[in-house]
């Protein structure tokens, strides 16, 4: 009879520790349903202030003030970075990091409108980190509010992490030990569907490569002239050429950014900016190293000078099973959301300017995605600096529709709805599954066990970290 009655205490014990962990829950979603409007709003606000990496000061600006009224510590400019920060509330283990992003892109200003507007190219928040930033601190304030009311241990931090497109701002801020005691870092990103998958993001090298050459009449006097127009389509050519002999699954991409003044005169000076992507790391090093032959062979058979600066470099991302299975299960609890009417008509507008005959359904922003584990090979995907920090940290994240369904990224149509309420809608739906898995990792010291054995197993023993951008400082002028 003892042991009867000591096995139903014990499945009441439980039975309750569920209920009481269901009421938090329950409250953490409420808390951010109350300040979805102020949310919307700061979104909103970072949207149109669409600065570029490395000048997101606005930006980076009105989410530590936020932070700061919230009760948390900023410590602002880490990193040797002014627009990088890290926000501290509580003390002592497990330490928990959120990741939030703010930076825009070049070239694709858009209003929330349906329709491609010319707004002088400037910049526009085509990624969706406006809403990056903001639903990442409104999880963290969601979760501190709990931790004051509770008295919950550990410490909760927000790492405000600028220039991720293409500045790799956290590979400076893992360089510089900023996440050397956190046990376990959350992120997420907007996308066209609902899902906390993992899924291959690549490895990446990035750089600018400056020829220099000899100004002269372009017809008077070509003989005095050396082209450093010459020198980069040279290595463009050469470049193109060796596509054919590298693994298939390798990405490279380059823009001129710079191709001369005037046709009657020779360019003295030509840059050229490229970036390498594959899931290995290896494989970027070793097409690199032949990228940078080509350079200083065209620079060679043109008569002119090469020089190049390395912009960024990002590590493949690291899975992380039990810390993903985590964020599943509360994007499942969460759920997704359906279209108003409105809504419907600006989405069904969005998809008949995209490519393709057939488009996603909209009802999709209503679902969650299967759960699937795929970090294989395969060609294509993008890359992000979350990879170093997954390489430092066991981390997790997720996908929310913050986008049209079937819409490309880095598009003026992200940039519509980036802005409009669908976006919104899907910030929210990452609010509250960041909040409610930091929730569970303050509550799950075997989960936090299992991720930090997992994270040891997939790195291997002798494994030690060098950033693929070398000991440069910040290149804080790169979109300048």
């Amino acid at each position: 009879m003892i042991r009867k009655i000591t096995l139903l205490t014990l499945a009441a014990g439980f039975s309750f520790g569920a209920m009481a962990q269901n009421a938090d829950k329950k409250k953490l979603i409420a808390a951010l349903d109350a300040k979805t409007p102020v949310y919307n709003k700061i979104s909103k606000d970072i949207w149109g202030f669409a600065e570029m990496g490395y000048q997101e000061e606005k930006s980076s600006a009105l989410l530590e003030g936020q932070l700061e009224e919230a009760g948390f510590k900023v410590e602002k400019g880490v990193a040797d970075i002014p627009t990088a920060f890290v926000a501290t509330y509580g003390s002592g283990k497990p330490v928990i990091a959120i990741l939030a992003e703010y930076d825009a892109l070049p070239g694709i200003s858009q209003t929330e409108n349906p329709f491609q507007e010319s707004a002088g190219g400037k910049a526009g928040h085509g990624c969706g980190h406006n809403l990056f930033g903001t639903a990442s601190v409104a999880a963290a304030i969601a979760v501190k509010d709990w931790m004051a009311q509770s008295g919950g241990k550990g410490t909760l931090k927000v790492m405000g992490c600028p220039a991720e497109e293409g500045g790799s701002g956290k590979v400076y801020m893992v360089r510089a030990g900023l996440f050397s005691d956190v046990d376990a870092t959350l992120h997420w990103h907007p996308g066209n569907a609902n899902s906390a998958g993992i899924s291959p993001w690549l490895a990446n090298k990035s750089a600018k490569f400056r020829f220099k050459g000899i100004s002269a009449h372009a017809s008077a006097a070509p003989d005095k002239g050396r082209s450093a127009l010459d020198g980069v389509e040279a290595m463009d050519n050469m470049v193109n050429m060796m596509r054919e002999h590298i693994p298939s699954n390798t990405r490279i991409h380059y823009v001129i950014t710079r191709g001369g003044e005037a046709p009657n005169v020779v360019p003295a000076f030509a840059e050229v900016y490229y970036y390498v992507r594959n899931p290995d790391i290896q494989v970027v090093k070793d097409v690199w190293a032949r990228l940078v032959n080509a350079a200083e062979g065209a620079a060679l058979g043109t008569g002119t000078k090469m020089e190049y600066e390395v912009i960024g470099g990002t590590y493949n991302m690291l899975a992380n099973v039990p810390l993903s299975t985590v964020m599943d299960k509360n994007l499942r609890l969460v759920g997704g959301f359906t279209y108003t009417t409105e809504e419907k008509a600006f989405a069904e507008k969005i998809q008949s300017t995209l490519v393709g005959d057939k488009q996603p359904p909209l009802a999709s922003t209503a679902t969650i995605q299967p759960f699937k584990v795929e970090t294989g090979n395969a060609a294509g995907g993008a890359s992000s600096d979350v990879g170093d920090v997954s390489w430092a940290t066991p981390t997790a994240g997720l996908s929310t529709a913050t986008f049209v369904p079937g819409s490309s990224g880095h598009s003026w149509q992200n940039v519509a709805a980036a802005g409009n309420t669908i976006g919104q809608k899907g910030m929210m739906i990452a609010a509250k599954t960041i909040a409610l898995s930091a929730y569970d990792l303050f509550k799950s010291p075997d989960v936090l066990s299992a991720a930090s054995k997992e994270f040891k197993e997939r790195k291997g023993a002798d494994y030690k970290y060098e950033a693929l951008l070398g000991d440069r400082k910040p290149a804080l002028d790169y979109r300048k």
